[in-house]
């Protein structure tokens, strides 16, 4: 490969345009830093991706000053969490609307809306630059020091970037967390998901008041709502992939019909197996997050199952505490390794709580269901909902903040822009 330019240099190389890397750089940006981020992908077009925009990514948005841009988005709001219950209504084990407004809902909006949002927004700040079809291959490094990355453009010419400090924010696969060194710890995960939409007929639009999954023996199924159509989720057994495909289109419909019979007269609208988007679902966690020069955030340091849609929301808190424990010392130009320490003894509280919760998630509802040991709720959980006071405030706390939600630094605070 041809290696054209001279080496750029920046303050901080942020790899990977997702959420928690365009996150980073505005807000790094705001505080002075020189921060590029580079992103494989030509645009921010990818479907099927995480979703949810929880109250605690809202209210920093606000906090930013971006609030009413952000409204203006074309969104979905979720109110509440629900279990089908055979014979009677479903049973709410979380309701948003408990919580104080303007925070008490989920925004339900495509990823690449949000991302283009942040980048629109980023873009603002003379020391932010976003590289698109800029792909990292590997770091530099000079001694015991990650000192910047290499990269290749989509012509296939290559570069370097020098960089005071190096974030990989480029998900659960992170080709800098591996070329690193840094190998997660991974728990069980009992399914898998297939991604694929489905219709809305224009009698079914509107807001979204809430999420109802349906369960059947071995599988599941949830719903997104967009403005014309539903963001389906088929859950099976983890390695079920084959076996899916090899039963045919005509198979994954009779499935789809079956778990949503309200869904029936749409499923000829998955015209084939390419329609379906598989998600190898990870849980995993770095031990260490960082080495000399380098950190890890968000997926590249804690990969998230899709149960209880908090992953982006964990990222982007991820990137807050980032900038606040960081930006001082990359205005300076040297970032001490104790320093990263600090960001990840920030985080590795929630991380760890939000991963022992799916995990319990996992185990009690998703394991039996995708043995075939059950077809629902378990009863627990059902009961749980029920009978326990406070349940109702809780749930939707938790999931709506997490157990540590960031704030925006004072250095990054804007007064709200009116139109």
């Amino acid at each position: 490969m041809e290696n054209s330019g001279a080496m750029e240099k920046t303050g901080c190389a942020v790899v990977g345009g997702g959420p928690a890397g365009m996150m980073l750089g505005l807000l790094l940006a705001r505080a002075g830093v020189q921060v590029t981020v580079l992103e494989k992908h030509a645009d921010f077009f990818r479907d099927f991706r995480g979703d949810t925009v929880h109250a605690s990514t809202i209210r920093l948005i606000d906090e930013l000053g971006l609030g009413e841009e952000f409204r203006r988005l074309p969104q979905s709001r979720l109110s509440n969490v629900a279990f089908p219950v055979p014979g009677g209504p479903p049973v709410t084990m979380g309701n948003f609307d408990s919580l104080p407004a303007p925070y008490n809902y989920v925004a339900l909006m495509p990823q690449w809306d949000f991302l283009n949002f942040l980048a629109d927004a980023a873009a603002r700040e003379p020391s932010f630059s976003l590289r698109m079809s800029h792909t990292a291959t590997a770091l530099r490094r000079n001694g015991g020091r990650v000192t910047g990355v290499r990269y290749r453009r989509a012509d296939g010419t290559e570069g370097e970037l020098q960089a005071d400090l190096v974030i990989a924010t480029d998900g659960r696969h992170s080709t800098l967390r591996r070329a690193a060194g840094l190998a997660p710890k991974e728990y069980p995960v009992p399914f898998d998901a297939w991604w694929f939409r489905l219709p809305r007929h224009a009698s079914e639009r509107g807001a979204v008041a809430g999420i109802v999954p349906a369960f059947g023996r071995g599988e599941a199924l949830v719903a997104l709502f967009r403005t014309d159509y539903f963001q389906m989720g088929y859950l099976a057994p983890k390695g079920a992939d084959a076996r899916i495909r090899a039963e045919g289109i005509e198979g994954f419909r009779r499935r789809i019909a079956g778990l949503r019979p309200d869904l029936a007269d749409r499923v000829d609208a998955i015209g084939s197996l390419e329609d379906l988007h598989w998600l190898d679902v990870r849980l995993d966690r770095l031990h260490q997050w960082h080495i000399n020069g380098l950190l890890c955030i968000g997926d590249a340091a804690h990969a998230m199952s899709p149960a209880g849609g908090v992953g982006i929301n964990l990222a982007i808190q991820d990137a807050v505490a980032a900038a606040d424990c960081l930006a001082p010392a990359l205005l300076r130009g040297r970032v001490p390794r104790a320093e990263l320490a600090r960001v990840q003894r920030r985080r590795r509280m929630p991380t760890v709580v939000v991963q022992t919760a799916q995990r319990v998630m996992h185990r009690l509802l998703f394991e039996p269901i995708m043995s075939g040991k059950r077809s629902g709720a378990p009863a627990v959980l059902l009961f749980i909902a029920r009978r326990i006071p406070g349940v109702g405030r809780v749930v939707p706390r938790f999931m709506a903040f997490g157990p540590r939600p960031e704030h925006a630094p004072a250095f990054a605070r804007r007064a709200p822009q009116r139109s």
